[in-house]
């Protein structure tokens, strides 16, 4: 018997997703939790044999070249591991939102007018590198009765294999369908294009990866995607503001971690503030190695610090994801200018302000238009575990449905419910 086509394998993963759908939106809240909590001792009974697939990953994707931000991002360390146990055991105790009822109202005619919260159905996920992503995906797919296909990156495919078993077993103990959570098999890049296409067994195509593959998934889908581009993240130190809070909330913000699209990109200081702000952040910098892309006034303010690594900005560097130890720095008049250039070049992902003035930081959270905004702490936190959505599935910059990290309710769709007593209309 030949081996089923790239369309067939589609095709069947779609159609049994669609049929496991039924099944996990008519399931009682105690056995979808039944089923996160066994995936969360299933993943700290395997942390070591987890680790040897994992290996293989990074081992082939050091030998292939990948750059270092994208290995660090493969890793699944002890310390990933437990914090996905964590996350299916945070969504477990949080309450089932599946079923709820929600603005109730009754009408001059009689009849009750209210929504209902239920899942979206299938959702397909498409990511590179972080093989964490699997867990997170699948514990929301199961929290929210949905059923979900899961493609990750070829850098990553036995990590995610591994994983996959794991979820599925998890599945079955808790007596619900395996084909719930399917992980795509295949690192044919040809079954995303499939995965991309079917609406009739897909509902939402959610991508989590580089701007290259968002912006090809955005292109070619024939489903609605939920997506962000990019995160050009940015910290603006206002005038008047705490120095030494600014300075460690603009340290963690940048150096916490590179890779992330929540990390600072952008730093913005109001004048001000900015001869006794900038030496002692750029202190900071200089002694972990992060390069300054600087405005001609900042690059003055800058030039003092030692081994400080100062760099020209270009019109482009308002605009870079870097994701590496490189920042652009900027001095601004204040609040207005800020607002401004944050709104131009910024990706609308999360941005901060570090102030003293209340009516600063309730304008900024106002006309700022990103999916998160905040004051006084680091954008790091911009992610669902650190919100308490228990996981993210990805976080969006668009509009509509979803914004900011897609939690548990962004994997859920309101339908009208409407009650009557034999009302008929007139």
């Amino acid at each position: 018997m030949n081996a089923p086509t790239l369309t067939e394998y589609a095709t069947a993963l779609g159609s049994q997703a669609k049929r496991a759908s039924a099944r996990m939106a008519a399931a009682s809240a105690a056995i979808k939790n039944k089923a996160l909590r066994a995936l969360a001792a299933l993943l700290r009974a395997n942390v070591d044999a987890l680790q040897i697939d994992n290996a293989r990953d990074i081992e082939r994707a050091i030998a292939n070249g990948l750059a270092a931000p994208m290995v660090d991002r493969l890793r699944l360390t002890p310390k990933v591991i437990e914090t996905c146990a964590q996350g299916c055991e945070q969504l477990a105790a949080m309450p089932d939102v599946i079923g709820e009822i929600v603005g109730m109202q009754q009408q001059p005619s009689g009849i009750r007018v209210s929504q209902m919260r239920v899942p979206i159905g299938v959702f397909g996920m498409i990511f590179e590198s972080r093989p964490n992503v699997t867990i997170e995906a699948a514990s929301l797919s199961i929290k929210s009765g949905n059923a979900c296909i899961l493609r990750g990156g070829s850098e990553a495919i036995e990590s995610n294999k591994a994983l996959a078993r794991l979820v599925q077993q998890a599945l079955e103990d808790a007596g619900l369908p395996a084909e719930a959570v399917q992980l795509v098999q295949t690192t044919d890049r040809e079954a995303v294009g499939r995965l991309i296409a079917m609406p009739e067994h897909v509902d939402v195509v959610i991508p989590r990866g580089g701007k290259g593959l968002i912006e090809r998934i955005s292109r070619e889908a024939k489903v609605p995607v939920i997506k962000h581009l990019d995160g050009n993240c940015h910290v603006y130190v206002d005038d008047p503001c705490d120095i030494a809070m600014a300075v460690t909330v603009a340290d963690n913000a940048k150096t916490q971690k590179y890779s992330p699209c929540n990390a600072a990109e952008g730093l913005l200081v109001a004048r001000g503030v900015a001869a006794e702000f900038l030496p002692r952040i750029g202190a900071v910098y200089a002694a972990k190695g992060v390069e300054m892309r600087c405005d001609a006034e900042a690059a003055a303010i800058l030039s003092g610090v030692a081994g400080a690594q100062l760099v020209p900005a270009t019109e482009q560097d308002w605009s870079e994801e870097y994701l590496a130890p490189v920042i652009a720095v900027k001095v601004v008049e204040g609040l207005d200018e800020a607002i401004a250039h944050i709104n131009r070049y910024g990706s609308h992902h999360t941005d901060a302000i570090l102030t003293r003035d209340h009516m600063h930081a309730q304008r900024f959270l106002r006309e700022v238009d990103s999916a998160s905004v905040m004051v006084n702490t680091s954008t790091r936190f911009a992610d669902g575990f650190e919100y308490g959505l228990g996981a993210e599935i990805g976080i969006s910059t668009d509009k509509f449905h979803a914004r900011g990290p897609v939690g548990l309710l962004g994997l859920t769709s309101l339908k009208y419910v409407v009650l009557g007593n034999g009302e008929t209309r007139h």
